[in-house]
């Protein structure tokens, strides 16, 4: 979703500051212009044009309410855990695009094995659309913790890689077209 609606933030709130990635308080009554909402997170800027995201944990600093995962398949079968695992991966997005980490081509691979102590453990191999990418570590965070809270799984390992490098040419046709590349 995007809009360019301005909000008066109605508490304190801790946000991310993108690119860098570094932590940044915002005080209540602080002035945002919401970029997107996408993924259950916030992208906004602030009144001297910096860009912050804030999650989607403290949507009501926004006034906004917290989103919530579609709908999940049912079962804890490695088949219904790789479901679930996919779906969950295309709700993260790098907060400065919106296309989400599977149809931008970061996920390289995704295997769902069974779990020594019961339940699955889901390896994801996946990439950045640059080395440098401040946000790195937070859509890794967001891939971790995303997986981890699904049924089924027990163990979750998500390697960031740089090689092959990300390039355009992995990005979905609909992504291509959606950012106007096509």
């Amino acid at each position: 979703m995007y809009g360019r609606e301005s909000i008066a933030l109605l508490r304190d709130v801790e946000a991310i500051r993108i690119p860098e990635g570094t932590p940044v308080a915002l005080p209540q009554g602080h002035i945002v212009t919401l970029f997107q909402s996408l993924g259950g997170n916030f992208t906004v800027t602030d009144e001297r044009g910096n860009m912050v995201r804030i999650t989607g944990d403290d949507a009501d600093a926004l006034g906004k309410e917290p989103s919530t995962l579609n709908p999940l398949e049912a079962g804890e079968d490695s088949a219904a855990v790789e479901k679930n695992v996919w779906a969950m991966m295309r709700t993260v997005f790098d907060p400065e695009i919106p296309v989400n980490i599977v149809e931008l081509g970061l996920v390289y691979q995704c295997k769902i094995t069974p779990h020594a102590n019961g339940g699955h453990q889901a390896d994801v191999v996946m990439t950045l659309t640059a080395p440098g990418c401040g946000m790195g570590p937070v859509i890794q965070q967001d891939v971790e913790r995303g997986i981890g809270s699904l049924p089924g799984v027990t163990a979750v390992n998500v390697e960031v890689v740089f090689d092959p490098p990300w390039s355009r040419d992995m990005m979905s046709e609909a992504a291509q077209l959606q950012l106007g590349m096509l």
